[in-house]
Order: structure tokens, then C-alpha cells, then sequence
């Protein structure tokens, strides 16, 4: 009997001849909290009388949702996280190092065959190196912190095969919004996603993160695709330490097979109060809108802020829009910088602010006024989400997003790139 990736790789961690429905435990490679969930997880630790991690170079804490602190009441929880990795000789990236779901993946210690849990729902992200990486509570990450173990129950996969050619101006938050729209955001539910076919083998390793970043917003556990060579050169680049690639076999049972030609697909963008609340750009171009943000886990990287500042560079935003950037890492920032993408961007009339979640998260950088209509290249769209609740919150890529910010109402980048 076949098995998905997803059941191959718990069932090498957990030592068990797994498929979908079986429980079990296993053991984790990696384990990561961020300033939002560690401090429970913190206190759960200790309540749990935990007085040392399983293995202090597979844990790591990361400054990111409220970097640097807006207030004092998250300064104290950044000094609970800065002391408790002290004592436990384990590794925080403090402000300004980036977001989590870029800081793993740059460690080198994420890739094929891997098993992480984080308490942060996108740590999905990292199914497009081929690692089964799933977000969990704040109480089971102090147990992962303990133990190095975890129970999952094995769950079943949906396939989605998308074939074509991406057009000129369409990206692949297109795609992963065309995908969410389809299926809706529970669509996917408590299930394991795999994302292959013609498109996903054409895209870049950054662009395949943008999709299993989204995963979970079709409500899945985890968004895997399988590892080529595009992933191992990108892997030797960051480390040395050896990966194995985990493919499904041939005979493996889907609960479903979803089939995608993207062709046609036209520029995707998720209008206000829900992800899957999905539309083409043609029934929305013109809206008005007052703020744009370039950055996040999903598309903060190094290939987004180049392709914004090609639409950008020589050019001004409009005088009624604010353009705020983000980059997902310093690393990436600094790569920018040397690239002249930071100096085109800010030149444009964007304000760059610290590498991490910035507007996203809605405690600092950026919060929107009464009523606005904001373009993200984010995840996520409810309401509140930036810190406003009357505000309104379209998603799109970044080509997108900087084509509208120049014009201060959504645009088409198709006539632009």
C-alpha cells in the first residue's frame, strides 16, 4: 500500500507503519515559539516542572510579531522569552533578525524529511522544502520543549496538480489565492495538502514557500511538496548537513485529486472579511485605497521586494497612499540593500520598516484608520487583523500591491510588468 509524504515522514519519526487515521508518536527535528506564544509556553513549561529543554540546538525562540516592543507590557514578555533562553542555552533571534518562518528556513535547519512544530499557525511554510511542519498550541510546544516528542494523528492528503504556464503578471500568491477560493478556507481541514504538477516545478523555492505559507488558510495541517533539485541547490547554499528526499509513491491514497490548468489565470485578489472571499483583479480594479503593505511570511522575501522595485524604481506612489515594506529577514534586507532594491522602494515614497511581521500582525507598524481599504501581500484579511476592525483588507502579490500603490486604487500589474 501507497504512501503520501506526510505518512512517510511520520512514520520514520515515530518508528510505526503509519497511514492516515493512525495516532502516534513522534519524535520532532525542530521546535519554535514566537513573542506571541512563547510566553505561555513559558509558563506552561513550567508548570509542566520542566527544567531543561530535550536538546537546546533544536529549540529556538524568535522576536517577531512585535519587533521592536510598541508597549511595556510586551517589553516584559520579550524579557521573559530573552531569560528563559539564556538559562536554557537555546537560541532567540532578538528584534530586527526577521520573521520565523524566513529565520528557519535560513538556518539550515529545515529541509527534506524534517519534522517541526511551532507555535505559530504558519509553520506551514516549510512543506515547500519537503519537511512536514505543522503549528501547534502554546502547551504542546512546552512539551515538544520537554519531551522532543509529539502525538499527531496522521491525516488524510488532498493533491492539487496545477498544470500551464503562470501568465505574464500573474505570481504565485495568485495561485495559492485561486486555489484557496476554490476549495473555500475550511476546505482543507485538519487534512494534509500537497501541491505539485507543471507550475509548482517552474516556481522558485521563495515562490513555493508563498504557497505552503498558505496552506493553512484552506485549513490545512501542513502544505508539502516533494523536493527537486531547485530545493537541494538551494539547501547547499545555507548548509552542509545531508537531506533525504521524501516523495509519495505512485499507489498512494488521496482522499482527493484536485486538477488546476493556470493558464488563463488572471491576477487573484481576496477581497475583505475572508481569505477565500476570492475574486479576479478585473471585478475589483479601481477600488480606492489609502495604505499598501509589501512583506510578511508570505511574500517579505528577497524575489518580492526585487519585483516590486522593478514596477517602482524611477516612479512616485501616489500622494494619498502609505507603502509600508517589510522584509521577512535581515538577511533579505541587507541582500536588498546591496541590490539597490531598498533605495528604489524608498525613493518611490515607501517607508521601510524592521524586518518581521510589521503591519500584519496589528500591534504596531501601520495600523489602519477608521474605515481605510489597505492591499497586503499578506495572509490573512479578517477583520481587526491589522489592528483596525472597520478597516478593509484586500490581499494580493506584491506585483499587485506596488502597481496599486502607484495609482492609488487596485490595478492590474499587467500593465506594468
Amino acid at each position: 500500500m501507497g504512501k503520501t509524504i506526510i505518512e512517510k515522514i511520520l512514520s520514520k519519526h515515530s518508528d510505526q507503519d503509519a497511514y492516515a487515521g493512525d495516532i502516534v508518536i513522534a519524535q520532532v527535528d525542530l521546535v519554535m515559539g514566537q513573542d506571541g506564544t512563547s510566553p505561555l509556553a513559558i509558563r506552561a513549561f513550567n508548570d509542566m516542572n520542566g527544567k531543561k529543554v530535550f536538546d537546546p540546538q533544536k529549540v529556538c525562540m524568535v522576536i517577531d510579531h512585535s519587533s521592536p516592543s510598541p508597549i511595556e507590557g510586551v517589553s516584559a514578555l520579550h524579557k521573559i522569552m530573552r531569560e528563559f533562553s539564556k538559562q536554557l542555552g537555546i537560541k532567540l533571534y532578538d528584534i530586527g533578525e526577521g520573521v520565523c518562518h524566513q529565520l528557519l528556513p535560513e538556518s539550515g535547519k529545515v529541509g527534506p524529511g524534517k519534522l517541526i512544530i511551532g507555535a505559530d499557525s504558519h509553520t506551514c511554510t516549510y512543506g515547500a522544502l519537503n519537511a512536514f511542519s505543522t503549528g501547534v498550541g502554546s502547551t504542546d510546544l512546552a512539551a515538544g520543549m520537554i519531551s522532543g516528542q509529539l502525538w499527531f494523528k496522521v491525516p488524510e492528503t488532498i493533491k492539487f496538480v496545477c498544470n500551464g504556464v503562470l501568465p505574464k503578471g500573474v505570481y504565485a500568491k495568485d495561485l495559492i489565492l485561486h486555489l484557496v477560493g476554490d476549495v473555500g478556507a475550511d476546505g482543507v481541514t485538519a487534512k494534509s495538502a500537497e501541491y505539485t504538477g507543471e507550475v509548482i516545478s517552474t516556481l522558485s523555492i521563495e515562490a513555493r514557500m508563498t504557497i505552503s505559507n498558505m496552506a493553512v488558510e484552506m485549513g490545512a495541517t501542513a502544505g508539502l511538496m516533494e523536493a527537486d533539485e531547485k530545493t537541494f541547490a538551494w539547501l547547499q547554499k545555507i548548509t552542509s548537513d545531508p537531506f533525504t528526499a521524501v516523495a509519495a509513491d505512485a499507489a498512494a491514497t488521496y482522499l482527493k485529486i484536485k486538477e488546476y490548468d493556470v493558464s488563463q489565470l488572471e491576477p487573484q485578489i481576496a477581497k475583505p472579511h475572508r481569505v477565500d472571499n476570492v475574486t479576479g483583479i478585473s471585478n475589483v480594479v479601481g477600488m480606492p485605497i489609502q495604505q499598501a503593505v509589501i512583506g510578511t511570511c508570505t511574500n517579505g522575501r528577497l524575489e518580492d521586494l526585487r519585483l516590486a522595485a522593478s514596477i517602482l524604481k524611477g516612479k512616485k506612489i501616489d500622494p494619498d497612499v502609505r507603502l509600508i515594506v517589510a522584509p521577512a529577514s535581515k538577511q533579505i534586507l541587507i541582500a536588498a540593500m546591496n541590490e539597490g532594491i531598498i533605495q528604489a522602494l524608498v525613493e518611490s515614497g515607501a517607508a521601510l520598516v524592521t524586518p518581521g511581521c510589521g503591519p500584519c500582525v496589528g500591534t504596531h507598524n501601520g495600523i489602519p484608520s477608521n474605515d481605510e481599504n489597505v492591499i497586503s501581500t499578506a495572509n490573512r484579511n479578517f477583520k481587526g487583523r491589522m489592528g483596525n476592525s472597520t478597516a478593509n483588507i484586500y490581499l494580493g502579490s506584491p506585483a499587485t500591491v506596488a502597481a496599486s500603490a502607484l495609482t492609488g486604487k487596485i490595478t492590474d500589474p499587467r500593465g506594468v510588468v
